[in-house]
């Protein structure tokens, strides 16, 4: 029996696998062929649809299906197609609407499963399409085609960020929807109890896996419940006080190969997985 048989990590990217210059190190490249090589199973939870993810699992090669969409979506890279999917009810633009009429200067973008539509923009969303590399795909909300996946909303400001929160808690509607806050400053709607832990649990399901021998490594609210739920659960070292507090270890910084460091850990015995 190979040393990592049996034995899955999904990690989130910006934050924890990704460099704060958004590279991988080679230690964690080498580190993760090393633990694949020795039977392990490696993959990616992401914010990120596959079209914003694809290059990062060009070069990652995760062995099992990736989640994204925060959870609502795992999709085969190789045979290049969702296993699985969970999408808004058209009642989600019901608050987007809302949110356009009482805040309209955040910014707004539609995820379909295979496309980014940016709807409204403003410094925060330039960032981020800057940041994920993608191209300007600009349309009115209401002229996105369904199925959608998630709406993403976005201000710099972070007390505007709060302003939206509470407008969009006190919609009649928004005990259908979840939410999370995925960066600093970004807010999204996502379908009911969709959040990173749905996303392992469906692929420990279709492989069936013990949730005793799965690890999740993450930094920041939105994988606060993949954490949680995983037979183990690892919070970087740059990670928010939320998410240290409920992990069960501790370990590097992104900035210091965390994913190796948690490998050479779970083989030395140091991570107790299972």
């Amino acid at each position: 029996m190979k040393r990592f048989e049996g034995i899955l990590i999904c990690t989130d990217l910006d934050g924890t696998l990704l460099s704060s210059d958004r590279s991988i190190s080679g230690e964690n490249l080498e580190a993760i062929e090393y633990f694949k090589a020795n039977g392990g199973m490696f993959t990616i939870i992401s914010g990120r649809v596959p079209v914003t993810a694809r290059k990062i699992c060009d070069i990652v090669k995760p062995n099992v299906p990736f989640g994204c969409i925060n959870g609502g979506g795992l999709y085969d890279v190789e045979k290049q197609k969702f296993v699985w999917i969970n999408t808004l009810p058209e009642e989600g633009m019901e608050l987007v609407e809302h949110v356009d009429k009482y805040m309209p200067h955040i910014g707004i973008q539609v995820n379909t499963p295979e496309n980014l539509y940016f709807c409204k923009d403003n410094s925060a969303m330039v960032k981020f399409r800057k940041l994920v590399g993608v191209p300007n795909l600009a349309c009115h909300y209401k002229e996105v085609e369904p199925p959608i996946s998630k709406v993403l909303f976005a201000h710099e400001d972070e007390e505007e960020l709060f302003k939206l929160i509470r407008l969009l808690d006190e919609h009649p509607k928004s005990h259908k929807f979840s939410f999370v806050r995925s960066e600093h400053d970004l807010y999204e709607i996502l379908p009911k109890g969709t959040d990173k832990s749905m996303a392992l649990a469906k692929l420990v399901e279709i492989l069936g896996l013990d949730i005793k021998k799965t690890v999740a490594i993450g930094d920041y609210y939105n994988d606060i419940g993949m954490v949680r739920y995983a037979g183990v659960g690892i919070s970087v070292a740059n990670g928010c006080d939320e998410i240290k507090e409920i992990a069960d270890y501790i370990t590097v910084s992104n900035n210091d190969h965390a994913i190796a460091r948690v490998i050479e850990d779970i083989e030395k015995g140091n991570i107790k997985v299972g």
